[in-house]
């Protein structure tokens, strides 16, 4: 399992994941509608570049919103077109871009540079 913290401050900003694949996404609702997350609980998915990872709306639960209010527009939720809106609970970095909107994906996009990885391992006995 894998858990990211802030590159900055060490914060935990993820739950324990590993790495997934999207979910198949249902067609856009009509109307005024967030869409299911992309993302399973307990995955994540590194981007075409390396520059992202995608998790789940809820496997994040080191990040808040950002104070800058302009960051955080959306009809239904959070649009993510306006730069990271998701920053370090601890330190206040800039670390992730959620998108929650009627017409966008429902996921978080953490800043790979903006993050540190720690990787575990379970024994079973």
């Amino acid at each position: 399992m894998t858990t990211f913290h802030c590159v900055s401050c060490q914060q935990l900003l993820t739950r324990e994941v590993a790495q997934g694949e999207p979910l198949r996404g249902p067609e856009r609702p009509v109307g005024h509608e967030v869409v299911s997350p992309r993302m399973a609980p307990g995955t994540f998915k590194v981007n075409f570049d390396a520059s992202l990872l995608i998790f789940h709306p809820d496997d994040v639960p080191g990040t808040a919103l950002h104070p800058d209010s302009r960051r955080l527009v959306g009809c239904c939720g959070l649009a993510g077109q306006d730069g990271p809106n998701l920053v370090c609970s601890g330190c206040g970095i800039e670390v992730a871009t959620k998108e929650s909107d009627c017409w966008t994906d429902n996921l978080v996009m953490l800043i790979a540079s903006a993050v540190t990885e720690s990787v575990s391992s379970r024994l079973s006995l």
